[in-house]
């Protein structure tokens, strides 16, 4: 099993290239990076965890230039969003920075795909909050086109573009119905989440990871209904406070990758998590 991490990374906390460096000398599989590009302190939406938004959320850095420095210190460490509101994004201009650092890092680059659950966020970028959904779909629709071989057009509910000419390509080859980078949807289990999995994305990266045991046959089903390879499905329990038991049982599902929390802190502090972590690789 594959052992990357996930971080909020800030202004206050180890740096990305720090980060980086050790994460890949010590063995880890990869580093995914959340989003928030800003946090409106009207508070209408609740902290889906419950009580007192923590005070990372507001202060993250962008996780496509920190991941671009962390790309170019290593050469093996797998780079991730975890995950990109990518309803909240142009998708053209969204399109050119994910095959950008794929390209940079040689094909290192996982796109976590999510719908968000701040609706003050969402709205100061002109999302309404009952389309995110289907707003989501579409762009990863576009930005499928942009990635293609020769010149696509697309149009869609949401957005369109001219067939054009837009390089570089994302280095990771098309699979099945999916083009551009591996991509993994986050979401709390429902049909619609994991009938869109089994359209446009390689898998699933469940928050924590509860419940697996009968959601992951469901996700199963859908994705062989969809037409999809039963070995190519790629679950991957996301920002987990792992314990042997839970690794073990992650196992017993199959799973291949799993991503662990690190605190949002210091240098001392990330890397002393980083030694108690170690005994998973």
């Amino acid at each position: 099993m594959r052992i990357a991490t996930t971080i909020f990374l800030t202004d206050e906390t180890i740096t990305p290239v720090r980060l980086a460096r050790e994460l890949e000398e010590r063995g880890f599989a990869g580093l995914y990076l959340p989003e928030h590009t800003h946090i409106p302190v009207s508070r209408e939406s609740p902290y889906p965890a419950g009580g007192d938004l923590p005070r990372e959320y507001g202060r993250t850095l962008d996780p496509f230039v920190a991941l671009g420095q962390a790309a170019a210190v290593t050469e093996r460490l797998g780079l991730g969003t975890g995950i990109t509101l990518v309803a909240q994004h142009d998708p053209i201009d969204l399109a050119k920075q994910i095959a950008t650092l794929d390209h940079l890092s040689g094909g290192r680059f996982t796109l976590g795909v999510g719908y968000g659950w701040n609706r003050e966020e969402a709205a100061d970028h002109g999302v309404e909050w009952a389309t995110r959904r289907e707003r989501t779909r579409d762009r990863m629709a576009l930005m499928r086109a942009l990635w293609a071989e020769e010149p696509t057009a697309y149009e869609g509910e949401f957005g369109a573009v001219r067939a054009s000419d837009a390089h570089p390509k994302p280095v990771q080859k098309p699979r099945g119905p999916v083009s551009g980078p591996r991509t993994l949807v986050g979401g709390a289990a429902g049909p619609k989440l994991f009938a869109h999995i089994a359209e446009y994305a390689d898998g699933w990266l469940p928050i924590g990871g509860r419940g697996l045991t009968e959601a992951v046959p469901v996700l199963r089903t859908a994705w062989q209904e969809a037409g999809r390879d039963p070995e190519a499905l790629q679950v991957v329990p996301y920002a987990v406070r792992p314990s042997a038991g839970k690794v073990a049982h992650y196992a017993d599902l199959g799973i291949k990758e799993l991503v662990l929390q690190l605190p949002p802190a210091g240098e001392a502090e990330v890397l002393r998590v980083l030694d108690e972590y170690a005994m998973f690789i």
